[in-house]
């Protein structure tokens, strides 16, 4: 029995994990719960997988859950109780499915640890991947990807070598925007880019899939998990997002892995690594699918794509800056403060106007993604 600490439990990837908890309860267990805000659905959590801890980062309504559960759990507060659980918590996997750079310093704690890092938090990576990868390697913990595109990845090279990688090749979906023009995406409207054709995804990720972000971002967290040059990371349009990525070898031979869109398969891959068990959440059946299409995207229109390929050339410290440029744009977009094609617009400003360290530590990844926010949120 492997005991879980489930980091944003209460957002589309947290709902899905205890999902696959629910079904494979014989095999795991919950040791603790985190949520942001969301405490009515945490409470029902609470209820359900009975956690020893539960942590809510409104330290308001920390308070007002600590009144509702009584002794059911241990309640705690704020960063400082996401620190406290990574750092001391009896548990065997963390799956960080927390949104954004928030999901940076409780990773680290939980590698320090030698734990198995079931990764959905992809900012991770992106930010301080270097420093990441290195603490791993020290201390001996697994990252495991959870993105269905670093797991169908992960799953092709299965038995294989690294030197027999000639490419891997990320599968995007477009978004609800791939047809559209660039002057159509002038009047995109937050409801539109949050009308997502396949995958059902909390804002932020949504957002970034609208604007293909979330594939720049994909490719530097591919980078770093599969050790890759950028020149061998190749991004295609699929739509039907039914081949989740693909590797092609030395000899020209491609391997794809294949499911209807579902993130339960990803997750349970990585928790129950190396074993393959059964489930009952998709069948694909080939035939109703009809037809599999693949495009070249288009980096002029998707902006965004081209500004991740290109920080993750200048290294340091750009894809931070990358990263926190992106969180705010999408913050002002949701709210309204931008227009949908002034987000590559506000990143390109900071990654322009921010020094990018080549020297980095984990000090310098904070002081850069404060940098960054505070330059960002002047941009209008």
């Amino acid at each position: 029995m492997k005991t879980i600490l489930l980091l944003g439990s209460t957002g589309s990837i947290g709902v899905s994990t205890l999902d696959v908890i629910r079904l494979l309860k014989d095999k795991f267990k919950v040791f603790a719960l985190t949520a942001n805000t969301n405490i009515e659905l945490l409470e029902k959590q609470i209820n359900e997988f009975r956690p020893e801890f539960v942590v809510v980062k409104d330290k308001e309504k920390a308070k007002e859950l600590k009144s509702i559960v009584n002794d059911k759990c241990t309640v705690l507060a704020g960063e400082e109780g996401l620190l406290e659980i990574t750092k001391n918590g009896n548990y065997d996997i963390l799956l960080s499915a927390l949104v954004g750079f928030a999901g940076l310093k409780p990773t680290i704690e939980s590698i320090k640890r030698g734990k198995r890092i079931a990764l959905a938090n992809k900012e991770t990576l992106v930010a301080a991947g270097e420093i990441v990868i290195n603490l791993a390697q020290k201390h001996n913990a697994e990252i495991l990807p959870v993105d269905s595109e670093h797991s169908a990845i992960f799953q092709c090279l299965v038995g294989e070598k690294n030197n027999s990688i000639e490419k891997l090749i990320v599968t995007a979906s477009g978004g609800p925007f791939r047809n559209h023009s660039i002057e159509e995406l002038k009047n995109v409207t937050v409801a539109e880019a949050l009308n997502h054709p396949n995958w059902d995804m909390g804002n932020k990720v949504t957002i970034d899939s609208a604007t293909m972000m979330n594939k720049g971002l994909e490719v530097i967290e591919a980078h770093w998990l599969f050790n890759l040059d950028k020149d061998k990371i190749d991004v295609v349009i699929h739509p039907q997002s039914i081949v989740h990525s693909m590797v092609e070898f030395v000899d020209n031979t491609i391997k794809a892995q294949l499911s209807l869109p579902d993130m339960k398969l990803p997750i349970q891959y990585a928790l129950t690594y190396p074993e393959r068990v059964g489930s009952n959440f998709v069948n694909t059946h080939f035939p109703s699918l009809k037809e599999l299409t693949f495009y070249e995207p288009d980096l002029v229109k998707f902006n965004c794509l081209q500004l991740a390929y290109d920080a993750m050339e200048e290294g340091g410290t750009a894809p931070c800056i990358l990263n926190a440029a992106n969180e705010i744009a999408v913050e002002k977009f949701l709210t309204g403060t931008i227009k949908f094609t002034q987000i590559p617009e506000l990143i390109t400003n900071a990654l322009d106007n921010i020094v990018s360290e080549t020297l980095i530590d984990l000090e310098t990844i904070m002081e850069c993604d404060s940098k960054t926010r505070k330059h960002s949120q002047n941009f209008s």
